[in-house]
């Protein structure tokens, strides 16, 4: 069975479960895009790790692992999602110490937020991708405005309780802006840091 290479195309907001998110993979050579269900925590860790600008102040669960691994020499190489059952899709991380490899079953989710730490490439069977890929066009609503954040979703996946009153950034100066990002992440508020990056984007 041939491997297929995946990229991060972006997250969203699952419209079809509440308090899950879609991450979707794009085929590298190709147009289908695979997407997979995931939980709010591991869409949090794998938006954080794909925003350069947010760094939190202390160590997430899977930055805890990367920093671990880096201790004791562990690298992973690469991470396959070899299994898809009854809509469930199964990854293994494959490690490398002394030369030796190992394999090591792993929820996708967070496989592809280690991957994204070790800078590991992912990769799918052919077979998964003919079974599970769609054909979808995934935009980020500021796409035109910053098209090298390639569709990660960020204001959906962290604004998701639309009930919370949000603050207007518009009136505040760049000063300001950064001021209240950089309290926001000390904070550990990622969503309020989130949406001050947007407006610093937009600028």
């Amino acid at each position: 069975m041939s491997l297929v290479r995946l990229n991060i195309k972006g997250i969203s907001y699952s419209q079809t479960q509440n308090g899950a998110y879609a991450l979707i993979l794009n085929e590298v050579d190709g147009d289908r895009k695979l997407p997979i269900v995931i939980g709010a925590f591991e869409a949090q860790s794998i938006a954080i790790a794909l925003e350069k600008e947010i760094k939190p102040p202390r160590p997430l669960t899977h930055d805890l692992f990367k920093n671990f691994a880096d201790r004791f020499d562990i690298v992973i190489k690469q991470v396959i999602i070899h299994k898809l059952v009854d809509g469930v899709f199964y990854s293994s991380l494959i490690c490398e110490r002394d030369k030796i490899e190992e394999i090591i079953d792993a929820r996708t989710s967070d496989a592809i937020a280690l991957a994204l730490r070790f800078d590991a490439p992912i990769f799918t069977y052919k077979n998964i991708l003919d079974k599970a890929g769609i054909y979808l066009k995934v935009e980020s609503k500021k796409q035109k405005a910053d098209d090298e954040h390639e569709g990660v979703l960020m204001d959906e996946l962290l604004d998701s309780d639309s009930s919370v009153p949000k603050e207007n950034y518009a009136a505040k100066t760049l000063e300001e802006l950064h001021k209240l990002l950089e309290e926001a992440v000390s904070n550990e508020d990622y969503e309020k840091a989130a949406r001050i990056r947007d407006e610093i984007s937009k600028r």
